[in-house]
């Protein structure tokens, strides 16, 4: 397995220093958070974006994803949600990022089967765009679909290869979902895994790897056993938790951990 780390790490950090992170404590890639408020997001002009891709590529550091804000079970006109899934699309290729992140963002007025319904329309037409630009869109499990089996209903009624997965660890536990049972739902469709760890259901302040209650462990042996290769990404929410320890500190140990899970699983 391949380890990456998201930028919602490191808020605000210029392009160049991020590259440095990844490339000194021997990361293999980088999910950009894609906001205005961070240095790559859908509103960079094209040569903004070369030069993202150059310094990735100059230093061997592969840009994993960008992750979107797009809510694709939210009520409203699909039109916007579909330009802001496109304008992600479009930012992603131009970065040579296989993947983007969106957010299902179903409404607690919605019925579940509404929600499910809207977010496999959009997804269903993104996914045809998506094709066309060789990148994939990946629902993560989050807010109103939170497990496995919740993703899947929407994927289900998509069908569409481009349209997959991407399992946040922390959501899916806090939805009392066992990870044998996430990843029996999502294998088919699982584009790449956040890892992260917290210190309870009621603190889900970013703790270093390995020292909250995450079941970590069983996630990888689960995925060694299962012999899939993707992509582990650490999320580490510093960006809502000022109060956390700043993650530059925390990468080496964070790579050497995943490392020792990696290695005790093979």
């Amino acid at each position: 397995m391949k380890l990456a780390f998201s930028t919602l790490g490191v808020p605000g950090l210029p392009i160049s220093d991020v590259v440095r992170l990844a490339a000194t404590h021997g990361y293999h890639g980088v999910e950009l958070r894609a906001h205005p408020e961070e240095p790559v997001h859908p509103g960079i002009g094209l040569a903004e974006r070369a030069d993202v891709a150059a310094e990735f590529k100059a230093a061997g550091v592969e840009i994993l994803g960008v992750a979107g804000y797009a809510r694709v079970a939210a009520p409203g006109d699909d039109g916007p949600v579909l330009a802001e899934i496109r304008a992600l699309l479009e930012l992603a290729r131009d970065l040579g990022a296989p993947f983007i992140r969106v957010f299902p963002g179903g409404d607690p007025d919605q019925s579940p089967e509404e929600a499910d319904a809207t977010a496999a329309r959009r997804l269903g037409t993104a996914a045809e765009y998506a094709a066309d630009l060789g990148v994939r869109i990946l629902l993560e499990t989050h807010d109103s679909h939170r497990t496995g089996a919740d993703a899947i209903r929407v994927l289900g009624l998509v069908g569409h290869r481009q349209a997959g997965a991407l399992w946040d660890v922390m959501h899916t536990w806090l939805g009392g979902e066992q990870p044998s049972s996430t990843f029996a739902a999502l294998s088919p469709y699982l584009g790449y895994i956040q890892v992260k760890d917290i210190a309870s259901a009621d603190d889900t302040t970013p703790l270093p790897l390995g020292t909250g209650v995450l079941p970590l462990t069983e996630c990888v042996e689960l995925l060694s056993r299962e012999g899939w290769d993707g992509w582990l990404c650490w999320e580490y929410e510093k960006r809502w938790y000022e109060s956390a320890a700043p993650l530059e500190g925390l990468l080496g140990a964070g790579r050497e951990h995943l490392g020792r899970l990696l290695n005790e699983s093979a």
